[in-house]
């Protein structure tokens, strides 16, 4: 996707925040639309359809965990990115947005070169048609969803069924924040009766055999896949 079609909503009731946040991200040659509370981002973000949306939590007229509820009801948005900006310390801001829909958070006050990096690596999951195929590549990882196959390097790991789907669902969206449910439903569905733990023993597999370092647990929320 070429940065001059890719869309960016920032939605922040401080306008020097807009202001230096638009400034920095149009100069990479994003398209940037800015709202000043959450009444205002789902009104610009159903008109837009942007790519990304950077949502303040604390605003006037309706808030960004509200928002962010709201704007994930909508189906047109259903593949938007919506990323927090979070005050540092904001522990349960950050919960409760993930609770609520995001993909991931920022915290502010953030470097311009940092904003910058973080942006382009929420964005890397829109791409264009003909670069996509059966194989996720993730650094050193590859992962072949027809065949069932992972390579790490050139060694090839070999998972059982569940490992695997559970392995192609988290990757599927480096950075993205999956719910315990959501993981229950999409991997296990309606086959057997399985509880939570099942998906930390699944998980324990993983990081045994992936690499500790590729699967963060969000607390009382779920799991993330990192390159």
């Amino acid at each position: 996707m070429k940065k001059k079609h890719t869309k960016i909503l920032l939605v922040d009731d401080e306008p020097d925040i807009l202001e230096i946040i638009g400034y920095n991200l149009s100069s990479e040659g994003y398209q940037i639309y800015t709202a000043e509370n959450g009444l205002e981002a789902i009104s610009q973000a159903k008109k837009h359809k942007p790519h990304l949306i950077i949502l303040d939590v604390m605003m006037p007229e309706m808030d960004g965990i509200e928002a962010c509820e709201k704007l994930r009801a909508v189906p047109d948005l259903s593949e938007t990115v919506i990323t927090f900006l979070t005050a540092r310390g904001e522990d349960y801001s950050q919960v409760a947005g993930f609770e609520a829909g995001a993909d991931d958070y920022i915290t502010k006050p953030v470097k311009p070169k940092v904003l910058v990096s973080k942006v382009k690596a929420l964005l890397r999951r829109f791409k264009e048609a003909d670069e996509q195929d059966t194989n996720m590549k993730l650094g050193d990882l590859v992962i072949n969803r027809e065949e069932y196959k992972v390579l790490k390097g050139k060694q090839e790991i070999i998972l059982p069924r569940k490992e695997f789907e559970l392995l192609a669902l988290l990757a599927s969206k480096p950075g993205k924040v999956f719910k315990r449910e959501d993981i229950l439903d999409r991997v296990w569905g309606n086959e057997v009766v399985v509880g939570g733990r099942t998906i930390d023993v699944h998980i324990r597999k993983l990081r045994e055999k992936i690499g500790d370092e590729r699967f963060k647990t969000v607390k009382g929320v779920g799991y993330k896949f990192v390159v």
